[in-house]
């Protein structure tokens, strides 16, 4: 089959050329914030990154891109400025996004999607902490085992 003429200035690969045994797999969470000031975004963002990383550990190094979702009412901080200064996070790409908002939704909400290389696949370990843990009860689990993606 021949590619369009528009696309004549890319080059493509075949399917045996562009396998390279990474596939790019997801860590989703969320947390509340009990007001709109930094100290407590700060707070909950950390504590989010802090059970993630403690539930998965997983290489920064790995990461392709993370996501913040926020509710409207929350905007006295980035949480990617806060999630910036880890160590080891200060090259990873981030979006800093509002939340669609949906009348009787859940408040002061930061939502989470990291974008991970794993190169292998791995059944990661959400966390939904605070009040959030109503968005997802399937996932909240008190104590989960930790999934290592470091060797």
């Amino acid at each position: 089959m021949q590619q369009p003429q528009h696309l004549d200035h890319y080059i493509f690969a075949t399917e045996e050329e562009s396998y390279v045994g990474w596939r790019v797999q997801a860590i989703r969470g969320a947390v509340t914030v009990p007001e709109n000031s930094k100290e407590a975004i700060r707070d909950a963002v950390t504590e989010l990154l802090d059970e993630l990383e403690r539930r998965n550990r997983f290489n920064p190094d790995d990461i392709v891109s993370v996501m913040f979702s926020v509710t409207q009412d929350l905007d006295a901080i980035f949480p990617a400025a806060i999630a910036r200064q880890r160590p080891h996070w200060g090259d990873v790409p981030f979006l800093d996004v509002q939340h669609m908002y949906v009348a009787g939704s859940l408040e002061r909400c930061i939502r989470i999607l990291i974008q991970i290389n794993a190169s292998t696949p791995v059944e990661f370990n959400h966390a939904y902490l605070r009040e959030a843990q109503v968005l997802r009860p399937d996932l909240c689990v008190e104590e989960m085992e930790t999934v290592s993606l470091q060797s």
